[in-house]
Parts: structure tokens; C-alpha cells; sequence
């Protein structure tokens, strides 16, 4: 018989973990949930074919910020166990599960539904997230509210039906890496609230126009001319109409042939490199074009500029440099009041409504958008009293102002210049002035009016009822001008003359 007591023969009950407890348990479900959400949408986001580098604010910032909360969550637990069985050295087991319990069996069972349930709903959620992110409702509204201007000229542009993604998000490993730390560049200068305003323009990292304009625009398919009509009101008492009828020399060739006209500038058959010396690429000063199939190349400098451009500088010409502003274009003072007075939503009953309504646009003292619509009813009602059309006219000078001029962002078409064209921005002026010349003296040539266009007809009423084909002469409706000036000296979108 043995001499051992039956206390001697019975094993030490093992202590209990610290974590067996409600809190942790529930700090369990919490960071699995996270950790199945982090997995999806990190899946997601390698595999996608458009790589969103917005989506990685869920996949890397909030799915493990939750995972980190259900940690901590379930080490509090414990903590908190620990110091409970110290002070109730009579009642340690408090918060522990037990399913010796019959009660806690049935909150254990609900429990596990529960986790079961809440899986779920993080595959559902993240899979939602994951579109959510590439929608351009999430773009423009919710971590980019400060883009509020930017997507506001989103949805009334030509391209509002084509996703933010599919031009600010590049394809391959190099440019899912520089969307992922130029996302996390904006998130925290968003967060902090010290971005720049205005968002400086242009975008450096933009993908090339050959992987995205080129996805639609098919360069092959540019040719023959496109007509364009251009309706303006004059800055007189009558609100004197003009209009001009044109044709674009878009390319002058026939599909398959070499580009010429104004898609010559991109042309596989010649390359067109450039200088800027500013930032926003307004002073070109430096140009070399190269003729691919002789080889030659001709060097273009302007007066002010000598030597080389620095290493790294120069940049090929692609469609971006003209159609600059695709999808955020910043439309004019001048061009939505003579918008709105072509459909008749500002009255041209009022005299000289045009100059007034800009003047009422553009008051330096607005210092906000929520002071505009008072200021401007305000400067509106001092010129023309009770006019009957005055308040239709009053409405539509706030909408214009609500849609065009952003104030706390410092951002409209001043800050944004667009290089289609010349009227109000230097555009093609930009190399086409006669100033930029080869050694030997050759000159960039002059765009006068019949190189890029021909004028179909001009004026009003009758003068716009003959067609002429060969083309007329530009005649300016304010009476003659110094041709030593371009169109934008004078012309700045706003009150005529700077």
C-alpha cells in the first residue's frame, strides 16, 4: 500500500491565463477581424488591375489601426484580470470565463455567433471598401475634401465620366510604390491641415499621355479640321454680341498619314523637347526639335536665356502641355458671365452687365464663399437698383461664384492657366512669338491667325450668315490693336486690360 496522502497524489491545478476573460476575448474578435480585413484588402489592392493608392488608407492605415486597438484591447484584459484577483483575493474569477457555467455557456455560444457574424461583416465591409475607395465620390468628397475645387471642375468637364484613377494612378511596381507614398503625403497633410493652397499645378508624377490619354484619344485616328463657334459679348452698354466661326487645323493629313497641323507637335516622325524656367511651365525659354527620319536638330533660345538647360529639366512635349487642364478646367470670369448671358440666365436688358458682373466676381473684399452671395447681391442691387431682371441675374452671378472661385483655396483660372489657345493665357505664344531663334537666326514661326485656324465667318447677324472658305482676316471687335502685343496682354479673364 502506498504511504502517499491523497493530497500528495493529486496534480497542482494550473493557474488560469490572465487573458481568459471577457475583454480580451472581445479584443480577440476585434484584432482577427482586422487581421482578416487587413489580409483581404491587401490582396485586393496587389492583385487589382488599377492600382489605388487611396485604397491603402484602409488596407494600411485603418485595418491596422484596428488590429492594434483589439491588441491593446485583449492585454488590457489580462491587466485588468491580473489586478482584479489581487484585490479580491475572495472573488478572483470575476470577469473569467467559465464554461462550467451554464449561464456563461449560452453568452459564450451567443458570443461566438457573434464573432462568426462580425467575420463577415469585415469581408463584406472591406470588399465595399475597396470600391469604395476607387470611386471618385471618395476623391472628391471625403479624404480629399480639400480637392473640393478640383472636383467640382471634375464633374462639369469633358472627362466627368472617366474615373480619377484612371489618370492620377499608375500601372506596374514603380508606380504603385510612388502612389502609395504620395497617398501617405497627402493624408498627412491633410490631416494636419498644412497643404499647400492652391494645390500647385502641374502634377510632376502624372502618368504619361501615351498610357492614358491614348487609351481613348487614338493618335492614329487625329485628322482633318474641327469646327469650333466662340460667342462673346462686348464690354459696352449694349452688351454687343460677336461671334466667331472657325475651323482648328487639328492635323492635316488623312488617317495613316504623318501628323501635321497642330498634332504635328506630337508626331512619331519628330520629337519636340523644351525648357521651362518656372514651374507652372509658362516661360519656355529653351527648345530642340529633332526631325527623326534625317536626324537633324535645331536649337531654339529666347534673348534672356544662354547656355543649357540643367540636367534633368528638359521635357518631351506630349499632349499634356497644350490640353493641360483635361478634367479641372478653371473657366474665366469673362467666360461664365458670357456663358450665362448666351443661355439668357444674365440678362442683356441690363447695361453693360458683362464689365458689372465681373466687377461684382471679383471684390477683393470677399474673403470666403460663404460671404460671396451676400456681397454680390449687395454690389449688384447698388448698380441697378430694382430692375426687373435683376434678381434672376443675382442668382446666377452667386452659382457662377460657387463654382468657379474657391477663396479659402486661393484657387481659380488665375492660379491655373490653361494653354489651349491664347486669349487669356500666353498658350502657344509660348514658343510661337518670334523671339526663340536657332544660331544661325532661324525663328519659331509666328502663329498669326491663319496658322492654326482658318475664320469661317465673324461678327453678328448677317456677317455670320456667308461662309468664307478660304478664310478671313481676324478683325478685333474692339477696333484696331498693336500687333507687338499678344491677346493676353490684355485679356486676363477678368476686367479687360492689366
Amino acid at each position: 500500500m502506498s504511504d502517499e496522502s491523497p493530497s500528495e497524489s493529486v496534480a497542482p491545478l494550473r493557474p488560469r491565463s490572465h487573458f481568459n476573460n471577457w475583454i480580451s476575448a472581445l479584443g480577440a474578435v476585434l484584432a482577427i477581424g482586422a487581421l482578416f480585413s487587413f489580409a483581404l484588402l491587401t490582396w485586393m489592392d496587389l492583385t487589382g488591375s488599377n492600382q489605388n493608392p487611396y485604397l491603402g488608407i484602409f488596407s494600411y492605415i485603418v485595418a491596422p489601426g484596428f488590429l492594434i486597438a483589439g491588441i491593446a484591447m485583449a492585454f488590457f484584459g489580462a491587466w485588468a484580470q491580473r489586478r482584479w484577483m489581487l484585490k479580491h483575493t475572495t472573488q478572483p474569477d470575476k470577469w473569467r470565463l467559465d464554461f462550467n457555467n451554464r449561464a456563461q455557456r449560452r453568452l459564450l455560444i451567443l458570443f461566438g455567433c457573434g464573432g462568426v457574424v462580425f467575420l463577415l461583416l469585415s469581408a463584406f465591409g472591406s470588399y465595399q471598401s475597396y470600391h469604395y475607395a476607387e470611386s471618385n465620390q471618395f476623391c472628391g468628397q471625403v479624404c480629399h475634401t480639400a480637392m473640393n475645387p478640383e472636383y467640382q471642375t471634375y464633374q462639369r468637364g469633358a472627362h466627368a465620366r472617366v474615373d480619377c484613377v484612371e489618370c492620377h494612378v499608375g500601372s506596374g511596381a514603380q508606380a504603385f510604390i510612388e502612389a502609395k507614398l504620395n497617398g501617405t503625403r497627402q493624408l498627412i497633410g491633410f490631416t494636419l491641415d498644412n497643404y499647400q493652397r492652391p494645390i500647385p499645378t502641374p502634377v510632376h508624377n502624372l502618368r504619361p499621355a501615351r498610357e492614358t490619354c491614348e487609351k481613348c484619344h487614338w493618335p492614329e485616328k487625329f485628322h482633318g479640321n474641327v469646327e469650333m463657334v466662340f460667342d462673346h459679348y462686348l464690354s459696352n452698354r449694349k452688351n454687343d454680341s460677336h461671334t466667331v466661326r472657325m475651323l482648328m487645323h487639328v492635323n492635316s493629313g488623312r488617317p495613316g498619314s504623318p501628323l501635321g497641323g497642330i498634332h504635328w507637335h506630337v508626331s512619331p516622325d519628330s520629337s519636340v523637347e523644351y525648357y521651362a524656367a518656372d514651374e507652372k511651365r509658362q516661360d519656355i525659354v529653351w527648345m530642340r526639335v529633332t526631325d527623326k527620319k534625317d536626324g537633324t536638330v535645331k536649337i531654339f533660345r529666347n534673348e534672356t536665356f544662354k547656355g543649357e538647360p540643367p540636367a534633368g529639366t528638359v521635357r518631351t512635349m506630349d499632349c499634356m502641355d497644350c490640353h493641360n487642364r483635361p478634367a479641372h478646367v478653371f473657366p474665366t470670369a469673362n467666360e461664365s458671365v458670357e456663358h450665362a448671358m448666351a443661355l439668357g440666365t444674365i440678362s442683356g436688358k441690363l447695361p453693360n452687365v458683362k464689365r458689372t458682373v465681373v466687377q461684382a466676381l471679383l471684390q477683393e473684399d470677399i474673403a470666403t464663399s460663404a460671404e460671396a452671395p451676400g456681397k454680390i447681391a449687395e454690389f449688384l442691387r447698388a448698380k441697378y437698383k430694382d430692375h426687373a431682371d435683376l434678381p434672376a441675374t443675382i442668382a446666377a452671378t452667386q452659382e457662377i461664384y460657387a463654382k468657379t472661385i474657391f477663396p479659402e483655396r486661393k484657387a481659380d483660372w488665375r492660379v491655373y492657366p490653361n494653354n489651349i489657345g491664347h486669349k487669356d493665357w500666353l498658350g502657344c505664344f509660348r514658343c510661337h512669338d518670334d523671339k526663340h531663334k536657332t544660331e544661325k537666326g532661324e525663328t519659331v514661326r509666328a502663329s498669326d491667325c491663319n496658322s492654326c485656324h482658318t475664320i469661317l465667318a465673324q461678327g453678328k447677324g448677317e456677317q455670320l450668315a456667308s461662309i468664307s472658305a478660304s478664310g478671313l482676316e481676324f478683325e478685333h471687335p474692339s477696333g484696331p490693336y498693336d500687333e507687338e502685343l499678344t491677346c493676353a496682354d490684355c485679356h486676363n479673364g477678368g476686367i479687360q486690360g492689366k
